[in-house]
Order: C-alpha cells, then structure tokens, then sequence
C-alpha cells in the first residue's frame, strides 16, 4: 500500500475526524489520483502562508491544517514571552467558503496556547487587518483568504508586528513548528474563552480617518465629486463597506453593481473574482453604459487588488491592466505632491521587478528614486520599514503588476480601498482640468515612449504541479539565448543565483533576496520574466516591450512570444 494510501485509511478511521469529512472521504474511495492529491503531500506553509482547494486531507484547506498551522504560529509567538502572547494576534477574514469556520478555528488554537485573539466580527480587507495589526499593537495578524483564487479555494496569511506579511526569517521559524506535528487531529482548540475579544469597532473609523489624510485633490473633488458618476463592484467580496464609506466620506457619487454586493462564496456572478480581467468588470461595464457612467472599479474578495475600466477616445469602456494603473497613479501622485510643494527630497517608490520598466521613466523624471524588489507585497513592506527607520527616503507609493497598489504607510500590503479614493479622486482632477483619464495614459505614452506590458499563465495540475514549474525555470538558467523577436538580450539574471550575467559574459552580483525566476533584460528597456506562480499552480511569463508606437510594439510582442514558446517547448 502507498503511503497516501495508508494515511488516507488512517483519517477515514480516525474517531476524532468530523462525520461530514468522513463522508467526504468515503466519497472518493475509488478515486486514486484524487486520494493521491489529497494525501500525498502537504499542503505547504510559505512566505505567503498556504493556499489550496478547500477539502478534506493534509493537501487541502480545511479546519486541520488551519489548526496545525496556527499551533506552529503559537509555538513561535510563545517564545517571544508572555508580552508577546498578551499583546495578541489578530485575525481577519474574507467571504471564502468556511473563512469564518477557519478563522474562529485559528482563534480557539490561539487562546488554547494562553495566546490573546482579536477576531473581526464580519468580514474585512487585507488592508484593514494590516492596518490593525500596528494599530492595535498586536504581535502578529492572520488574513484568511484567497485573494483572487477561483472559488475552489482558500487560504492562510500571517503578519507580522509590522503589519506586512511575515518575513522569510519567522516563516522559517514558524513552519520548523508546523513540521514537528505529525498528528494533524490531534491539534484543538478552545470555544468561548476570554482570550478571544472582538477587534473594536473604532478600529475601522480610525482606519478611514487614515485614508483621507492621502486625499490629494480636494478642491477636485468638492467641484466634479457629486456629479462624477461611477460605477463600482465588490465582486461579493469584503471591499463593499470601506470602499463605499471612504467614497461616501469625500462626496463622489457612486452606483454600485447591487447583485454582486452580496457575500457569495461561490462568486456566483463571475468565472473567477480576479479584478485584473476585464470579464469580471462585465456586469459594472454593462451597469455603466446603461447609465452614461465615467469610470468602473472592481475589487476582489479580500479587497487587496483593484481593477478599473475607463471609457477610450471611441466612448467604449478600455479596462485598464494593472500596469496602467499603476503609472497613472504613479504619474498622478507625484504631478500632484509636485504642484503642492509637498514632493519629499528623498521621496522614493517601490515596484517588483516584473511591474512595468514605464516606472523607471516617470520616476526619472521626477527625481524620484525608484527600487525594485521580488514579487511580493511584503518586500514592498519591507522597504517602508527600513525607511522608517533609517530616514534615508520617504515612502510615496508602491505597486505591482497585478493590480496592487499602496500609497500611505497606514498598511503594509496592497490597498484596493485606498486605492480605489486616488482612483477616484485622479477622474475629478483631470475631469476639473478638462480631460479623461484615458487622454491622460495616451499623453504619458507619448511623452515617455509606448510600453506594452503583458502577462500569460501556464496551468499545471496535480501534485507535482509546483516541481514541474520550477524544473522548467531551472532548465532556463543553463541556455544560452541571444535574442527574442527584434531584440536582443542586454543580460539575463538569475534571481536564483542572485546573479546578473550580461551578453559578453561579465557576472554582476544582485542586491535583492533570492526567488526562483530567470529575467530577461532587452535592448531598448523591455523585459520577459518566466517564474512560477506562489500562490497557484500556474507559471507566470511576464513580457515588456518598450517601442516608438503601439502597433510595432504589438509586432513585436508576436514575434517575442513564439521566440519564447520555442524556449519553453
């Protein structure tokens, strides 16, 4: 018998196993991939926490591995000291299947350990949990969530006392513990114990208090606020409250999308609840030009990422990529901070190095430092910390390709709800001095070069799903490639290696932590990036062409993918 097979016995006739999960398992007791799946490795804690299927067995998301999960956290946090334990963790949650069943699960291990739990009574955003997680003092924080994952799945994130994502350094520590339990049910919890608290109310009226100090178009928006008309959609996740309050809070008149303000685990409205696609958008897009509106946001279930959709010279609504964003805002917040006098000296921003080479251009012309650093909000997090302390550059925005973006210190991850007031906030200001937003994107194509920035997924299925993306990533770092379409390689780095190698062959050493991802830097300024999803069983090819015009950067986009499908092949 294989040993996925004696361990999925050993569950099934475990007494201390849940009736409905017995069921579930005598579901597939003819289903041997399915048990493979299940059972023939463990779900795995990284330096985002753990995402996976919802279901019974060591390789999915149920109340067992949350458990076992959180006990490890506890072990950890336990020798920090009693103070440690005292000032507590604080757990969030979003509108997943079982989100509240995994929160109140991670709760009772906690108090079980002498560990105080600050439980958010309804659902909130990633944001607002980072944010609390410094604003109450507590040691570290719990986020249970999937982000924009389809709806099969959920997942665990721990932070840290800084409010970003838990560093490589304590997650090491952390999964050490998680390992050392073999015996996934013999870990419990304990039901209404003191030690379980409800986070405050005041918590989310500091929250929004902190949003509105980053208002930088105030006389915009008192002057177009009441007649903009926007069009926003929470995707049945938890964004609908605070991105609402804090719209309503500076006066911009919104219409929301009503059927998808519901708390829907199944996102019964939408393929997947990822914002990034414009077919998530469809229902605000079509509520929009129904009523003549100007601009639609989408969030996504734990309101870290945003998508928007503007109308284009034709009227037509143009869903923006998150690149596109990203430089409008980019653009917006240091053209404002500048007309204000307020840009700091040592004003600097944060993207990750597969996030549009565009940044590099405005952030130079502004003066502004620009740093670069792994996929990965919490390295953005990190930066602001090491900022704070040392006073070298003063923090002013930060966001990655994949729709996330953070302006203010008040959290230490991405911020669809903050982001969501710039957004809205950047329509009133070119709306008050006579333009679109669309015009706008137009005018920074031809002012910085045309950049066309796309991303392709490849699914991978199974359970060596993760060993297969990474072997091909690996197999990259040992050919030699000189060019791709009409470009050719400037360097290729080998994030792996923490190793840059030019084309002449001259290695330079690279200053950033290591991942496993190959880079490819073109001639001309673009860029293509193979690396293997964190979070899904994806591999991630990210392209950047820089180009005088749209259409010779498409041609060129056509040609550098077919070069890469026969690198891949």
């Amino acid at each position: 018998m294989e040993k996925y097979q004696e361990l999925y016995e050993r569950w099934l006739g475990d007494p201390r196993l849940a009736e409905a999960d017995r069921e579930e398992l005598r579901a597939i007791a003819g289903d041997e991939k399915e048990k493979e799946y299940r059972f023939g490795g463990e779900l795995e804690f990284g330096t985002a926490g753990m995402r996976g299927i919802i279901g019974c067995g060591v390789n999915m998301m149920n109340v067992y591995t949350v458990r076992r999960a959180t006990q490890g956290l506890s072990e950890y946090i336990k020798t920090l000291g009693q103070e440690a334990a005292e000032r507590g963790v604080v757990i969030s949650y979003d509108t997943r299947k079982n989100s509240r069943l995994f929160a109140e699960a991670a709760a009772g291990v906690l108090a079980k350990n002498g560990i105080r739990a600050l439980l958010f009574t309804r659902v909130h955003p990633v944001p607002m949990l980072s944010y609390a997680v410094r604003h109450l003092g507590a040691i570290a924080g719990i986020m249970i969530t999937a982000s924009h994952n389809p709806k099969e799945y959920n997942g665990y994130k721990v932070y840290g006392e800084d409010g970003a994502q838990m560093s490589p350094e304590a997650t090491a520590v952390v999964v050490g513990f998680i390992g050392k339990i073999g015996d996934y049910l013999s870990v419990t919890g304990v039901e209404g114990s003191p030690l379980v608290t409800p986070v405050p109310a005041s918590v989310d009226d500091d929250y929004i208090a902190e949003l509105e100090k980053l208002t930088l178009s105030e006389g915009a928006v008192k002057a177009c606020g009441k007649d903009l008309k926007l069009v926003y959609t929470p995707v049945h996740g938890s964004g609908y409250v605070p991105v609402m309050r804090i719209l309503e809070r500076l006066g911009i008149h919104v219409h929301v999308v009503e059927e998808q303000t519901t708390e829907d685990p199944a996102f019964s409205t939408v393929a997947v609840p990822n914002p990034e696609f414009k077919e998530t958008l469809s229902m605000g897009i079509a509520l929009a030009d129904r009523i003549h509106a100007d601009v639609v946001f989408g969030t996504d279930p734990d309101s870290d990422r945003l998508g928007v959709a503007v109308k284009d010279e034709k009227g037509e609504f143009h869903a923006l990529s998150g690149n596109q964003v990203g430089i409008l805002l980019l653009d917006y917040i240091l053209t404002r901070l500048k007309e204000e006098d307020a840009l700091p000296a040592n004003a600097a921003v944060v993207k990750s190095f597969v996030t549009t080479g565009m940044a590099k251009l405005i952030c130079d012309d502004f003066g502004v430092a620009l740093f670069e650093t792994p996929v990965g909000f919490k390295f953005i997090g990190e930066k602001i910390k090491l900022w704070e302390a040392d006073g070298s550059h003063t923090f002013v925005f930060g966001f990655e390709e994949s729709c996330g973006y953070l302006r203010g210190t008040h959290a230490r991850d991405k911020d669809a709800v903050v982001a969501s007031m710039l957004c809205a906030e950047m329509v009133c200001y070119y709306t008050y001095i006579g333009k679109t937003v669309y015009e706008r994107l137009q005018e920074i194509y031809q002012k910085y070069g045309y950049v066309l920035d796309r991303n392709v997924s490849i699914q991978y299925a199974g359970l060596n799903a993760m060993k297969e993306m990474n072997a091909v990533v690996d197999g990259l770092k040992t050919r030699t490639v000189t060019a791709f379409g009409p470009f050719k390689v400037a360097a290729m780095r080998d994030y792996s290696a923490s190793v840059r190698t030019l084309a002449d062959g001259t290695k330079e050493t690279l200053d950033i932590p290591k991942c496993n991802c190959v880079y490819y830097e073109l001639e001309g300024g673009g860029f293509i990036c193979v690396r293997p999803s964190g979070t899904e069983p994806k591999l991630k090819i990210y392209y950047s062409v820089k180009a005088s015009d749209e259409h010779f950067a498409e041609a060129a986009l056509f040609l550098i993918q077919k070069d890469v499908e026969k690198l891949l092949s």
